[in-house]
């Protein structure tokens, strides 16, 4: 979480703790996941919700990613193209690249030659320079990364 006004920064985990400080009534509270990754709160009034204010300067804080339609910052597209520079391939997982943020890494990898995989249900703006597509949910797909004991 990034303030937006004097850039301080805290752990999503954290934060959650300072949320429910200032929400207890919301703390068990259930919702449903979207696919998105939203959560939905259905019959829920949101007018008592208090979002804390940064500790260090009392500005916004919001989630530390980009939204549609804010710009990726420059030093970040530099970063990447330095590391697609050194890849030796690039794996997509769980975009339709219909954002042309993502999608214009994946065209910069394939202009240099670099396979590109994605595991996405359905299309991808990408389709066309994708050497490996699996259509699966990406928790199935990739879940033998998971430890055999999750406890362990």
């Amino acid at each position: 979480v990034r303030c937006m006004g004097c850039e301080a920064r805290i752990p999503r985990e954290a934060f959650q703790y300072i949320l429910l400080a200032h929400n207890p009534d919301w703390q068990h509270l259930d919702a449903a996941q979207a696919p998105d990754g939203d959560a939905d709160l259905e019959g829920v009034a949101f007018d008592t919700f208090q979002v804390p204010a940064c500790a260090q300067c009392g500005g916004l804080l919001k989630p530390d990613v980009v939204f549609f339609g804010e710009s990726v910052p420059r030093e970040r597209v530099a970063a990447v193209h330095a590391h697609l520079q050194q890849a030796d391939a690039v794996l997509v997982v769980g975009s339709s690249l219909m954002v042309y943020s993502g999608f214009r890494f994946v065209q910069a990898a394939a202009n240099a030659g670099l396979p590109v995989a994605a595991l996405n249900l359905g299309r991808t703006r990408a389709d066309d320079l994708l050497t490996l597509k699996v259509e699966q949910p990406c928790a199935a797909a990739l879940s033998f990364l998971l430890p055999a004991n999750p406890s362990a």
